[in-house]
């Protein structure tokens, strides 16, 4: 049986929730998993760090069945980050002042700033699933968005903005755990609404619009990687993998030379000489 989370599947949009293998995906225990999320979440400092000094813009998009997990990794991928190079977009309903303008108007205003990494938990995808689903969209309207959305996020890259898409898969049994937890926990109890409970009974539908959405919207320039999400551990670092390997492709994962004028005025005013510094004041 082919593995539809291979990236070469996701690129031609054929991935098949269904046919993910769910169980696979596990940790031997604690150490290894923190070990593992240790080292990726340096090397993304490193590539943020890379980006702000570069002024490169990334566009990472979250989304994914309730309690499917987003939160956590979108916890994971921001704990190292510096707070000035990054931001969260939690997206919900759009404002009635945004119901009166097109739908992708909310998020041209929300594109990273140049150095910067826009995260979106939920995104432009909610007109080919809630949107369709809910019937919030007419057919009409939620058919002409795969080529609409297509367009936005090529005008993206051809701009020079990565674009990472993740969607994390649970199964129905796995989420009504989840559930269950949220229920009778106090401190997560606020994280269930009526409308996730609801949204159980449409399950099928929302699978026919997610395969829908890979099949028309998995683009050379920005593919979408399924991630099995049942194993929290896994889901968290296969999405840190990811992240990182889109956002350093082709792109030199270094520091920047030190200015020499810093290091000559450090030299003067404090003392310290830096190697830059030193090999100038050699070759006068």
């Amino acid at each position: 049986m082919p593995d539809d989370t291979g990236p070469e599947n996701q690129k031609h949009g054929r991935i098949r929730l269904g046919r993910m293998e769910m169980n696979a995906a596990k940790l031997a225990n604690r150490a290894e998993y923190d070990d593992r999320l240790a080292k990726l979440q340096k090397e993304l400092l490193h590539i943020q760090q890379t980006y702000w000094h570069e002024k490169r813009r990334a566009v990472i998009v979250f989304e994914g069945w309730d309690a499917g997990g987003k939160g956590g990794c979108i916890r994971r991928v921001t704990e190292p980050l510096d707070a000035r190079g990054f931001h969260v977009w939690p997206i919900s309903a759009p404002t009635a002042e945004e119901q009166g303008k097109h739908y992708l108007y909310r998020f041209w205003t929300r594109l990273p700033a140049p150095g910067t990494l826009a995260i979106f938990d939920r995104s432009w995808y909610g007109r080919v699933l809630v949107e369709r689903v809910e019937g919030f969209a007419s057919k009409e309207q939620w058919r002409r968005a795969y080529d609409e959305i297509n367009q936005f996020e090529k005008m993206l890259t051809d701009d020079g903005v990565r674009i990472v898409k993740l969607f994390l898969h649970i199964t129905p049994e796995e989420q009504l755990e989840r559930f269950r937890e949220r229920l009778t926990n106090p401190y997560k109890r606020w994280k269930l609404t009526e409308e996730d409970l609801r949204n159980r009974s449409r399950w099928d539908e929302y699978v026919a619009a997610v395969e829908d959405m890979f099949d028309h919207t998995s683009t050379p320039n920005a593919p979408w990687t399924a991630v099995p999400a049942n194993a929290k551990w896994y889901a968290r670092l296969n999405v840190l993998e990811t992240i990182n390997r889109t956002l350093r492709e082709g792109v030199t994962i270094a520091p920047p030379p030190i200015d020499l004028a810093l290091a000559k005025t450090a030299a003067e005013v404090l003392g310290i000489r830096i190697g830059a510094v030193a090999d100038m004041k050699r070759g006068e």
